[in-house]
């Protein structure tokens, strides 16, 4: 059996794993705990979408959001069966929990997570109506794009292939969600999906995390990162920018 330290230079050169077998205590901790925000973050984003599909403004809206609600509640089972194979404890996810529960709108969370739950801090911000949620799923969507990317790359060989797999999906979701922002624009809601943008551009931002985390470094010698916070931030305003200015001018 390897030991922990050729493990750790086995992965500082590029190294793949493909089963929890062999896997350093700390590797497993911060592999579990990448999992655990991706499948937070979809089930509190899956149920805050839910509480909206009736806003839709007509039947070809709400398919498209009860497609997306359905498909982030797969995401998240998919990832959890991962979690289950390194002994997590998912049973929990069988249990009720207040995925849909929301702090008040303006309130300035910080950088860190609240307790209950490990979903990204943008996924406790509260959505009001149709074209808010629609200006959402697009820049978060952008947002999630650019954090798959990266993850697919990851060091653990099975969910590297399933961020991959979830991949193709979230792109279609972020379409969709184009889709709906150019139907708002030209039934004149140009002034509210502003007002969204401004909302939801800072917290989206936020869930980059700090441009010179402290961990970003630890992650990239385990090989479950490859890219800076602050490089991914700079992509996804970039893509921001211009999803916006094709939709929203």
């Amino acid at each position: 059996m390897p030991d922990e330290n050729s493990i750790q230079d086995y992965l500082e050169k590029g190294g793949k794993l493909t089963a929890p077998d062999n896997t350093p205590p700390r590797y497993r901790a911060e592999l579990l705990r990448i999992m655990a925000s991706f499948v937070d973050s979809e089930l509190a984003g899956a149920a805050g979408f839910a509480d909206i599909i009736n806003d839709g403004p007509g039947i070809t809206e709400r398919i498209a959001a009860s497609r997306i609600v359905l498909e982030k509640f797969d995401h998240a089972e998919r990832v959890l069966k991962i979690m289950g194979e390194f002994g997590a404890n998912i049973d929990r996810y069988q249990n009720i929990h207040p995925w849909n529960s929301r702090v008040d709108r303006d309130q300035d969370l910080g950088g860190d997570r609240l307790d209950g739950d490990m979903r990204l801090n943008v996924f406790h911000h509260p959505i009001e109506g149709w074209s808010d949620a629609v200006t959402m799923n697009v820049l978060m969507g952008y947002a999630t794009i650019i954090q798959l990317k990266e993850l697919s790359q990851c060091s653990y060989q099975p969910l590297a292939q399933t961020f991959a797999e979830i991949l193709l999906r979230e792109m279609r979701h972020t379409e969709l969600g184009e889709e709906g922002l150019k139907k708002l624009m030209a039934d004149g809601a140009k002034a509210a999906i502003a007002k969204s943008v401004d909302y939801w551009r800072p917290r989206v931002a936020a869930s980059f995390g700090a441009a010179a985390s402290p961990r970003y470094e630890m992650l990239r010698k385990m090989g479950l990162r490859h890219t800076p916070n602050d490089a991914l931030l700079t992509q996804w305003e970039s893509a921001a920018d211009m999803a916006l200015a094709n939709i929203v001018s």
